[in-house]
């Protein structure tokens, strides 16, 4: 038993010694003076050090959140620390098509443009209920809300050229799989829902570069990448039992960490023409072969258009 215990501890400490040694920082000194920028699931993890971190860099950023509360919190503490008061919270929540209209309603209202999104919002394994939309909860969240809202917000992206959409994904979308019959219907046994989260961190990837091959034929300005933050302790890994989240809180990168490849993607000006690409540890790295599949692409890309219109 003890030897055991030796062994896990030695797994532990070496990951955590690979994980530091292999992590990059975003460097550039950019500033985003006059742009825009809207990061989803911004009050917590990833998303508020990635908001925080634009905003030092004084650019307008627009924290879509579903949690009001925590997103004013956000929204205050990001004010206090950087001293850019121009920090906003507006209510997102991306388990509901009627509430990604009423914020993109809200941003036509308000804005004249957005520069920057960021698809970063996302949810672990939760209760394979359907939404008020009828689809799996947590494939919506991570991959039919943000569909439809970088859907509905591109044409303003588009008129804000130069401009990027980042949409973050996984390293576990390399054991997703894509099953058009069934992606919008609750998993029917155990070991299909373990699977939703890789799966739907897939869809992540095929949306990229579907979505990049149509910009890019239009000659529009749009970067649109996506990207492996790393193994992160986040919110996500709320549902886990105590035990688990303290070893992931030990072991994985700190959200500060796992956000410098979205910084990098946003603000480096040598990305400014990169496209259709995924990256890791603020480089480009070669996704799953799953996800160059272009026909399947466009099959989930017109799926995904169909479940995400109004009825």
């Amino acid at each position: 038993m003890i030897t055991y215990l030796a062994g896990v501890f030695l797994a532990f400490i070496t990951y955590k010694v690979y994980s530091k040694l292999t992590a990059r920082k975003c460097t550039c000194k950019t500033k985003l003076n006059n742009k825009v920028v809207i990061v989803t699931g911004s009050n917590t993890g990833i998303g508020f050090e990635t908001a925080k971190d634009l905003a030092r860099r004084e650019a307008k950023v627009i924290l879509a959140c579903r949690d009001q509360a925590k997103g004013i919190r956000a929204r205050d503490d990001i004010i206090k620390v950087t001293g850019n008061r121009n920090v906003v919270y507006k209510q997102l929540d991306l388990a509901s098509f009627k509430s990604v209209r009423t914020f993109v309603s809200q941003i036509l209202e308000t804005e004249t443009h957005v520069h920057i999104l960021i698809n970063n919002a996302g949810t672990g394994k939760l209760d394979n209920s359907l939404t008020e939309d009828k689809l799996p909860v947590e494939m919506q969240i991570n991959h039919f809300g943000p569909f439809l809202l970088t859907k509905l917000l591109l044409p303003m992206i588009k008129s804000s050229s130069p401009s990027r959409i980042i949409n973050v994904s996984s390293l576990m979308h390399r054991y997703g799989t894509i099953d058009l019959d069934n992606i919008h219907k609750p998993a029917k046994s155990w070991l299909q829902h373990s699977r939703v989260y890789s799966n739907s961190k897939l869809a992540n990837v095929l949306f990229t570069k579907k979505l990049s091959r149509e910009l890019s034929g239009a000659g529009v300005g749009v970067a649109v990448n996506c990207l492996h933050p790393g193994a992160v302790s986040t919110d996500i890994f709320r549902h886990q039992p105590a035990l688990s989240r303290f070893l992931i809180s030990l072991v994985f990168k700190t959200p500060e960490e796992g956000a410098q490849t979205t910084i990098h993607l946003a603000v480096s000006p040598e990305l400014g023409d990169v496209t259709g690409k995924y990256f890791s540890d603020c480089n480009e790295t070669a996704s799953s072969c799953r996800s160059e599949d272009k026909k399947l692409a466009d099959k989930l890309w017109e799926l995904s258009d169909k479940l995400t219109k109004e009825k």
